[in-house]
């Protein structure tokens, strides 16, 4: 009786949950909080424990579903699955019989050491490939019954409650509920290197995936600000599930070497049974042999006529081409397929990462009287400030000195060493922002601050009040969008001081910003305000504005060029917008005026032939 009752009381969940996991593919972007919290049965407390426990059992943990292991047996054995090596094993049983050991020992070795090779190199790839599992978070802040608890991030079941904190990696595809100046690095999903602002507010179902701002993805990693999302899809039914999903469903395709190889392993077979037939039958019908030895004839032949050390040549020359490509951070999953490199035509590649360096760095600095460049790249210490190829004194420049006091303590990022070599800690807008005060020999270490104001998606913008020496009034230092912070500003300083900001200088700023723009980069804009008071953020003096970038990395151009040299054409496919894309491709040589940049929905909206004709 107990039992019946307790399972009437768990069917009704049971089937509310299975038509929640049916909805679990619905464009949950565009849906207002509020259905979602009702479609999903949670509230602002999250779930109770045994509703969770209840979900978990229909959903399953949060984890990436592992692709089919492939029994490691039946992998080596498949390294003997060729016509070739047939023919050679052919040949050791007939000349074991004929009790030549050593030739069949030299042949045996050749096979097994082209199985043992292609073997070892298989299983390293496979793990390899493996390793986008780890991009899971292992652990995840969630509220439940109203109490804010950390669990393990596989125990996330859909309607969960999760709190979001900088430097957190998100445990699994979030609708947002609420989010205070959140910003998510999205690079390793969609390319985009500058994190993305994120808010609960609904957007259109047909969004593109980088445009969902109103989703936290599984495996992105929270830049700055702090929020709140609930669960709507977990483990294979994220995003980054899905990627996990078709990494492990790629199809193997026999490559060009492999059919020439079989068809010549054909021709090889048929060419010496047939000529060990006339052989045979001359031996026997003209010559007066008798059939057995006309037959020992006959294989003696055959196995003369079988390359033995065809496989062994050129499994040694393939893999000496993997082991290049490995040392290039290239990942081959099977031995024959690197041999496809040389058939290669058009090359699609991603931006963020691949082409450029996935780090933002400063270009160039522009104050009232000054453009300065910026030198090096990444957040490496290299690099200096320069006008007309000549180092900058920045001492001598108070308008630039201060630009780039505000820089650094304006800011609430940390480089930070790692194995990799330096890195950020926090949003690579910021991280850029402190190497550009360590260049200019001010240090990366920001000052105490007496009272901040964090950077906000309505505001956009940020203030600090660094603590001032004794005796000394303090000064707030302010950074933000040019066209938010330059109508706040009331003076522009100078080398030679402050001075009224007059609408023809305001003309020139803008007319700058612009020129910039064009060039797809992002810009930043700082100002000050001297003994701030009670309103930090008005009548600001205006120090300048820096220019941003994430750089191609320096040794892709001479590719590039080495690949369309070769009749091998390049294609950029980003998430970046369409200025950033061109601006990047042109800076790489590979983007001229008969080239042209399609955004995603102009593909989808073409049929084949159209395609064909633009790219082709």
């Amino acid at each position: 009786m107990t039992e019946r009752l307790q399972k009437q009381a768990v069917t009704p969940a049971l089937d509310h949950l299975q038509a929640v996991g049916a909805a679990s593919a619905r464009a949950w972007h565009a849906v207002p909080i509020e259905d979602v919290q009702l479609t999903l049965g949670t509230s602002t407390d999250g779930l109770d424990g045994n509703e969770a426990e209840r979900r978990l059992t229909v959903h399953g943990p949060n984890i990436l579903p592992a692709a089919k292991p492939r029994n490691a047996f039946r992998r080596f054995l498949s390294q003997f699955d060729n016509l070739l090596i047939y023919v050679l094993l052919a040949a050791v049983a007939i000349t074991l019989a004929l009790e030549h050991g050593i030739d069949a020992a030299v042949i045996l070795a050749v096979v097994v050491l082209n199985a043992v090779i292609g073997f070892v190199q298989e299983g390293r790839a496979e793990q390899a490939l493996d390793a986008i599992r780890g991009m899971l978070a292992p652990r995840a802040s969630v509220v439940r019954a109203g109490r804010r608890v950390t669990l393990a991030a596989e125990e996330l079941v859909p309607g969960d409650l999760v709190l979001l904190d900088p430097g957190d990696r998100v445990p699994a595809d979030l609708r947002l509920v609420r989010s205070r100046s959140l910003r998510i690095e999205e690079a390793a999903l969609t390319g985009e290197s500058v994190p993305v602002e994120k808010s609960p507010a609904p957007v259109m179902a047909e969004a593109p995936l980088g445009d969902r701002t109103s989703i936290a993805f599984s495996g992105t990693l929270v830049a700055a600000g702090q929020g709140a999302g609930v669960v709507v899809a977990t483990g294979g039914d994220t995003e980054i599930g899905r990627v996990s999903a078709l990494v492990g469903t790629v199809e193997t395709l026999t490559t060009p070497l492999l059919r020439q190889m079989d068809g010549f392993a054909r021709r090889l077979t048929v060419t010496i049974l047939g000529l060990s037939a006339i052989i045979f039958a001359f031996a026997v019908f003209v010559r007066g042999y008798a059939a057995e030895d006309a037959f020992l004839i006959v294989v003696g032949v055959a196995v003369a006529a079988i390359p033995e050390g065809l496989p062994a040549v050129m499994t040694i020359a393939l893999a000496i081409g993997v082991r290049r490509m490995a040392a290039r951070n290239a990942i081959v999953r099977r031995l024959p397929a690197v041999e496809t490199l040389g058939s290669v035509s058009i090359i699609c590649t991603d931006k963020t990462g691949t082409l450029t360096r996935n780090e933002m760095s400063v270009r160039v600095v522009r104050t009232a009287d000054n453009e300065v460049r910026v030198t090096g790249a990444g957040y490496g210490p290299e690099g200096r400030l320069e006008v007309d190829g000549e180092a900058v004194d920045v001492a001598a420049d108070p308008a630039l000195e201060r630009l780039l006091r505000a820089a650094r303590d304006c800011n609430s990022a940390e480089l930070v060493e790692t194995e990799r070599g330096p890195d950020v800690l926090g949003d690579p807008t910021e991280g850029a922002m402190l190497v550009l005060a360590r260049k200019g020999g001010l240090g990366a270490k920001r000052a105490s601050s007496l009272a901040e104001l964090p950077f906000d998606s309505d505001r956009k913008r940020m203030s600090v009040i660094p603590s001032a020496p004794p005796g000394e009034a303090p000064t707030a230092w302010v950074k933000g969008s040019l066209d938010v912070l330059l109508p706040r500003c009331v003076a522009v300083r100078r080398r030679d001081g402050v001075v009224p900001l007059d609408d023809a200088t305001r003309e020139a700023i803008g007319a700058r910003a612009e020129a910039h723009a064009a060039q797809a980069h992002r810009l930043l804009a700082l100002a000050e305000k001297p003994d701030p008071g009670d309103a930090p953020e008005d009548e600001l003096v205006f120090l300048g504005f820096v220019a941003m970038l994430d750089p191609p990395r320096p040794e892709v151009a001479d590719a590039v060029a080495e690949c369309r040299a070769a009749g091998v054409r390049v294609v950029m496919i980003t998430g970046d917008h369409r200025a950033t894309a061109v601006a990047i491709a042109e800076d790489l040589g590979f983007f001229g005026e008969e080239d042209e940049a399609l955004r995603g929905d102009e593909v989808e909206a073409m049929s084949d032939a159209e395609l064909d004709a633009h790219v082709g």
